[in-house]
């Protein structure tokens, strides 16, 4: 990179303390139906994003950031929501979609993810050559592979509602089963934490939401009630 390690020690140094400093809330697993409205969509995508970087320290560049939206229960509801407001939907349009979005969650735990490798082409996850593998894991000692994963061209949905997205990141569709080939939950029910680990020969980084402690020791039913 032609910026000097001079010019980008005060920027990773900079990074890493606001990270430190602003660690990120817990979110709620439960789901049930929610009272949200347009506004509030900035602050659920803020709930359910991280951010990670993976620094070599020898020449202190940057080897991969990487941003990722988990698109759980509360985060779907809240988007459907925005995205009725943006497009003028109708009662029954924005009904119809809330219901068929929040069915797919129970099959699947899909992430948005945009990230930035120093090698661009190695930085494709769909590709044969690249650095990283992307696995879900929580503490419970479970990790899965996706079932589906897609690299997209954003377009102005994607700059839209995930504003993190820029031209110098890739972007992604990653999905997992919510289910193992055995019946298991891929996130364990009582987990702490589950998350998105990146790995490859160049180190590991791993994005983790942390669960509400209250809710760690039960499991909420699932609602389908309309908005």
């Amino acid at each position: 990179m032609w910026h000097s390690a001079a010019v980008r020690l005060p920027s990773l140094l900079l990074i890493l303390l606001a990270a430190s400093a602003c660690a990120p809330a817990t979110v709620s697993i439960a789901r049930g139906a929610r009272e949200y409205v347009a506004d509030d969509y900035p602050q659920v995508l803020q709930r359910w994003t991280r951010e990670q970087g993976l620094v070599q320290a020898a020449e202190l560049d940057q080897l991969l950031n990487v941003t990722a939206t988990y698109e759980s229960w509360d985060f779907r509801w809240a988007y459907v929501v925005r995205y009725a407001h943006d497009y003028r939907l109708t009662t029954t349009q924005r009904r119809e979609l809330l219901s068929r979005t929040l069915a797919e969650s129970e099959n699947v735990h899909e992430f948005y993810v945009a990230l930035y490798g120093t090698k661009w082409r190695w930085s494709d996850l769909t590709k044969p050559e690249s650095s990283w593998v992307v696995r879900l894991i929580d503490d419970k000692g479970n990790e899965t592979a996706p079932t589906q994963l897609a690299r997209i061209k954003p377009g102005p949905l994607e700059t839209r509602y995930f504003p993190y997205t820029t031209v110098w990141r890739q972007a992604f569709r990653v999905a997992f089963p919510a289910t193992s080939a055995d019946g298991r939950p891929t996130i364990a029910a009582q987990s702490r934490w589950f998350g998105l680990r990146f790995a490859g020969p160049q180190g590991n980084e791993e994005l983790r939401w942390e669960v509400r402690p209250d809710e760690v020791e039960k499991t909420a039913p699932a609602e389908t009630a309309a908005p």
